[in-house]
């Protein structure tokens, strides 16, 4: 995954640039970056944050750089931000998202035998934003490269660019399937994707740009460039997962989606218990929404150990996720034993590290193990945005059954959609019992929607559907919305 934050300023910008790329540092576990326009051009740094957070590692940096305006960036992808001399001239760039088709651009620029491109590499992967800088370059204005760039890119990208001249620019992708939040003080503009960065750094929110949009800030204001298109696709996991509790996106804050998504567990399916968690840190919203309408007494059987261990699903390698996973949290024996759980939780993936909480808790003398999951069954892998490390649809343990069921048909899949339906209660069925839960129950897609409270053709729901706006194949709207219709697409 990743987050950027920008600043224009009239004063220096370094201490809200470095606060405001601090504030995304939930987002990534590889690099972090900054580039500030000095008197005399770029100041650069660029740290690995595998081992020590973002603070510690540019501490030094933050007492160096001055300037009005910069770029900080939380990067799982490559090294940024990027510092490009090119025909557009000098300029710093940052971006989040997957190119999914990288491969193919880089191909198409290399047959282009009048233009010259070399794309540096990080562990023999080409860097995704040196591909987007040379699309932005192949045009004749930053606009006007800016729009070919999301015209052409497959998944999906937000970026920001700070100019030798001083211009800063942001845009948010095609299909806004990340945010991009603008923010204002007296003298200072500052654009980020994480809403909880404005409060302690005094700014007020002054919008969300929409869909494909790109703006010039100024200490001002903002002036757009590109207007917003009409489709929305923003990530419904940001509410379910990895969004900040604090943040808000299209006017939908974070943490009340939550208690709102746990309140409907918690209506769908009752249980009898002593007592309700949350899998830190995700499910404890979820976790205290359900308390709130079960009215059932609220614990912690787990507590995370904060200090040292980052997101369990950040590392590449599974066996540092599973033991990351482990190592985070540790029992509190006395809210266990003898006692009748609930936990909430914000989805399941592979469920190796459920498997291992649910085994800790038999353990440790749980008399009853219900675990309510946030979210549909995750049917399809991401393929819009990066915040999976999952490689084959089959590291899902739903489609792992699915394949083992169907003999891999893949048109099977549509059946364990419905929630109502016998093969979803008999694939739920069989993760509770390998789970070793007493029960499993997940969240209704409709349900979901109403926590967020966006309308459902303005998100991205394909993890569970399949389905999505960018895709003549389906909308998840299940083509009943005014957009479905205009572009002919059907359920």
């Amino acid at each position: 995954m990743g987050g950027f934050c920008g600043v224009i300023t009239k004063e220096d910008c370094v201490a809200d640039l470095f606060f405001g790329t601090d504030y995304h540092s939930h987002l990534g576990t590889q690099r972090g970056g900054m580039a500030v326009l000095g008197e005399k051009g770029f100041l650069r740094a660029i740290h690995n944050i595998q081992n020590a957070p973002f603070r510690s590692k540019f501490e030094n940096d933050f007492a160096k750089f001055r300037g009005r305006a910069g770029l900080g960036v939380i990067s799982d992808t490559d090294p940024q931000p990027l510092i490009v001399a090119s025909r557009l001239g000098t300029y710093a760039l940052v971006t989040v998202g997957i190119l999914t088709n990288i491969e193919a651009l880089m191909s198409e620029m290399f047959d282009q035998r009048h233009m010259q491109f070399q794309f540096s590499t990080t562990s023999g992967v080409v860097s995704p934003t040196a591909v987007v800088a040379a699309l932005i370059d192949s045009q004749d204005s930053f606009v006007e490269g800016v729009k070919y760039a999301q015209s052409r890119i497959e998944g999906s990208c937000s970026l920001m660019i700070l100019t030798e001249g001083g211009r800063l620019y942001a845009a948010r992708d095609r299909y806004g399937r990340t945010p991009v939040i603008i923010g204002r003080k007296d003298g200072a503009v500052l654009a980020t994707q994480e809403s909880c960065v404005f409060p302690n750094l005094g700014y007020e929110h002054l919008r969300d740009l929409g869909p494909g949009e790109m703006v010039e800030m100024t200490p001002d204001g903002i002036e757009t460039l590109v207007p917003p298109g009409e489709d929305m696709a923003i990530c419904s996991f940001l509410w379910v997962y990895y969004g900040y509790p604090a943040s808000s996106y299209e006017g939908r804050n974070v943490e009340m989606a939550r208690y709102r998504c746990g309140g409907y567990l918690a209506r769908r399916n009752p249980v009898e218990a002593d007592s309700v968690g949350g899998v830190p840190d995700s499910g404890v919203a979820h976790a205290l929404g359900y308390s709130q309408e079960s009215n059932t007494r609220y614990a912690r059987p787990f507590v995370k150990y904060t200090p040292t261990w980052p997101r369990s699903f950040m590392p590449p390698d599974q066996r540092q996720r599973d033991l990351i996973a482990h190592m985070k949290l540790i029992p509190v024996p006395g809210l266990i034993k003898d006692k009748r759980l609930v936990f909430c939780d914000d989805s399941i993936v592979r469920g190796t590290q459920l498997r291992q909480q649910a085994k800790r808790l038999w353990g440790d003398g749980a008399k009853e193990i219900h675990m309510r999951i946030a979210c549909p069954p995750l049917l399809y892998g991401c393929k819009f945005i990066n915040f999976s490390r999952s490689k084959s649809v089959y590291d899902l343990a739903t489609r792992r059954y699915i394949r083992d069921v169907e003999e891999d048909a893949p048109e099977a899949v549509e059946k364990y959609k419905d929630p109502d339906g016998e093969p979803y209660k008999k694939m739920v069925e069989k993760l509770r019992s390998d789970l070793g839960l007493t029960s499993l129950a997940f969240q209704r897609l409709d349900d979901l929607v109403a926590a967020i409270g966006l309308p459902k053709e303005k998100l991205c729901t394909y993890c569970w559907t399949g389905r999505d706006v960018s895709e003549k194949g389906g909308c998840p709207c299940g083509g009943k919305c005014p957009h479905a219709a205009a572009k002919g697409i059907k359920q």
